[in-house]
């Protein structure tokens, strides 16, 4: 992957970072609790799932978002914190839940990537509850740049394969596959579930019987969907600190 500053991908479609947030809230999920959960989104884009968290009609948060740049059109309720690197400015334990939605994929190579993860779990309390999505390196269709088996091709081959299609100057993606994504949490010493299948059904739950999802999910068995994890769009865990 070419080196440089990293690239905002920020969604900008508010009713979609709502709809994200609630399946968020659902996979993980998130209940009323005596004391407001302390709530951590990294990359927030828009501000739209920070947003819908801090103005939550029952569930108490405590919002903070951190991004490389500012690009936000929802902006009440929560805390904003410009970043750098993969570098976390919080001390330890700080927050109770951590969400982490395509950032891994920006951040760089290998080392980054760990980086990126070891500090969610640094700032994660404990009995914390993490959700980390990324792009899946075999998607059809890359997600950033609309552009069909971009993140097939060797590193070396997706900056000009965008020049070429005139999408963009530099591809600054590392999209996961899902054994090596596995091995990453592993490294950063997480317990995690995959949550792929569970997601897919939050989504048509979410989006009722005419959203994306319950075209997918409304003819093809859980059994199936279960085998072909490994080519969804989008690989999502939910992730645990283990003790030390």
């Amino acid at each position: 992957m070419n080196a440089g500053v990293r690239q905002p991908h920020a969604v900008l479609d508010l009713t979609s970072r709502r709809h994200k947030g609630m399946k968020i809230e659902r996979l993980l999920g998130l209940r009323p609790q005596p004391q407001p959960l302390r709530l951590l989104e990294i990359g927030t884009g828009s501000g739209g799932i920070a947003h819908y968290f801090a103005t939550h009609p029952s569930i108490r948060c405590a919002v903070t978002a951190v991004d490389v740049v500012d690009q936000r059109l929802a902006r009440d309720g929560y805390d904003f914190h410009l970043v750098s690197g993969t570098a976390l400015p919080f001390v330890d334990g700080t927050f109770d839940v951590v969400i982490s939605n395509h950032v891994i994929e920006h951040v760089g190579e290998h080392a980054s990537q760990l980086s990126h993860l070891r500090e969610i779990r640094r700032v994660m309390a404990s009995g914390a509850v993490g959700y980390l999505a990324v792009p899946n390196r075999w998607m059809l269709v890359e997600p950033h740049f609309r552009l069909a088996l971009l993140s097939w091709l060797p590193p070396s081959l997706r900056t000009p394969y965008l020049r070429l299609m005139r999408r963009g100057e530099r591809y600054d993606g590392e999209p996961l596959r899902l054994p090596r994504l596995d091995a990453l949490l592993a490294e950063a010493r997480f317990a995690w579930r995959h949550l792929e299948v569970e997601a897919l059904h939050g989504m048509q739950a979410i989006e009722g019987a005419h959203g994306p999802s319950s075209r997918v999910v409304g003819w093809l068995p859980n059994w199936i969907l279960v085998l072909v994890r490994c080519v969804m769009p989008t690989l999502i865990c939910r992730i645990q600190a283990q003790l030390p």
